[in-house]
């Protein structure tokens, strides 16, 4: 809780400076604006530290402040921000096997990619097709084999793209898939392209931002009338339970081996529910009420002046009484078929969907509310672009709880903001 400068530490505090804006979602985080130098007391975690501002100290997100350096530093990295897209860390991660590991062995995702190409196979016969952020080539691949494009350009950032010239080449594909290293913003073909395919969703559909370089290429490389694949996404919300999450984050400090631990709750509340909860797989029954999409996205339309800050609304009525503990968030794509009358392919990564490497993601409430069925939970979602470190975002959710079983007008309001990070 922010409470007014009581004690000096033992050590000195460092200083630092913000990058950007950040807003706090409860009283014990700081809010500060861009340029404002905070005084950090301690760093009880990687993510969260403890620090003053106007003599007021609280929570305040690491990955917001830089260390102050000198003037002269400072003027040069303000001109110049060091590495704002985290190019060496991201693309560095997909030079190795791990993360193709997790992607490949995700049926769900890959299947739905492979069906894509099977369904339009006779429409992308000798069509040009570029494969944005291949990876291993899996989708180029599939291209090669299952259909007969006359050209596929697969383009891969990273390292690995040395393997995905041997993966081409074992697979015979050699004549049809040539494998380009490059960054998508800076990535040379001598044509355009028919068809522009590429796997870029993240957490909460659009975390780490790829979808921006899908969005250049798209400007640069797709002719008029050609095909994006996924051509459309939709991120989806739900008011949801957390029993078992809150028991073992929260509820496990009341009375610990017979002791009261309860002064420790404000802590696990900061560290675990002020940042959004990946991985997360939410059982249908925890669901509050029927999902909505709150945001869409065209992307053939799409611009990447629209990243910067999307936003969504929502009204939800709760199909039964429970604890609403916060929101689970996942997503849908779908890629438009090519052939006249054909179906739409769509990957879903909801709970009523077999479980992909995605799964779901849940954003706590820092206080569970009890609902009644028949009540109305209404608000607001912000996706907000960090804008210095630009694969970074902050979710906000804003709401209302409304009774159905009050006879006069009871609302409950509750606002939260959730960064996120690599």
């Amino acid at each position: 809780m922010q409470t007014e400068k009581e004690d000096e530490d033992d050590s000195s505090p460092e200083e630092y400076v913000a990058l950007s804006d950040f807003t706090g979602s409860g009283s014990d985080q700081l809010s500060f604006s861009s340029g404002d130098r905070l005084l950090v007391h301690t760093k009880p975690s990687s993510e969260w530290w403890w620090a003053e501002l106007h003599e007021v100290i609280g929570y305040v997100p690491a990955c917001y402040l830089r260390k102050k350096g000198t003037e002269e530093e400072e003027d040069e990295e303000d001109t110049c921000p060091e590495d704002p897209w985290q190019d060496e860390e991201y693309f560095g991660s997909y030079g190795t096997l791990r993360l193709h590991l997790e992607m490949l062995s995700d049926k769900s995702r890959t299947e739905a990619y492979r069906q894509v190409i099977l369904s339009n196979s006779a429409s992308l016969r000798n069509k040009v097709v570029m494969d944005l952020g291949c990876g291993t080539g899996i989708i180029s691949l599939f291209c090669a084999r299952l259909a007969q494009p006359s050209l596929v350009y697969a383009v891969e950032a990273s390292s690995m793209a040395d393997y995905t010239r041997q993966l081409v080449k074992q697979n015979g594909c050699e004549e049809v898939v040539t494998v380009l290293q490059a960054r998508a913003e800076e990535v040379e073909i001598p044509e355009q392209v028919d068809v522009l395919v590429s796997e870029w969703m993240g957490n909460c559909l659009l975390f780490e931002f790829m979808v921006e370089s899908v969005l250049l290429a798209r400007d640069r490389w797709l002719r008029e009338g050609g095909i994006m694949w996924p051509s459309s996404a939709a991120l989806t919300l739900v008011p949801c339970q957390a029993h078992s999450y809150y028991e073992e984050k929260m509820a496990f400090w009341e009375q610990p081996y017979g002791l009261d631990f309860t002064p420790l709750q404000p802590l696990a509340q900061q560290e675990f529910f002020t940042k959004p909860k990946f991985s997360h797989l939410i059982d249908p029954a925890d669901c509050l009420s029927a999902p909505c999409d709150v945001i869409t996205l065209d992307m053939h339309t799409l611009q990447v002046t629209d990243l910067e800050e999307i936003k969504g609304q929502f009204q939800f009525c709760m199909k039964k009484s429970g604890v609403f503990h916060g929101f689970t968030t996942w997503f849908t794509v779908h890629f438009e078929s090519l052939e006249t009358g054909g179906a739409a392919v769509e990957l879903n990564t909801g709970p009523h969907a077999e479980p992909t490497h995605w799964k779901q993601t849940l954003f706590m409430l820092d206080k569970p509310e009890s609902v009644c069925e028949g009540d109305t939970v209404s608000g607001s979602i912000v996706l907000r672009r960090n804008p210095v470190w630009r694969r970074h975002m902050t979710v906000s959710l804003h709401w209302n709880i409304s009774s159905s079983t009050e006879a006069t007008e009871n609302c409950k309001v509750g606002t939260k903001n959730f960064p996120m990070w690599r």
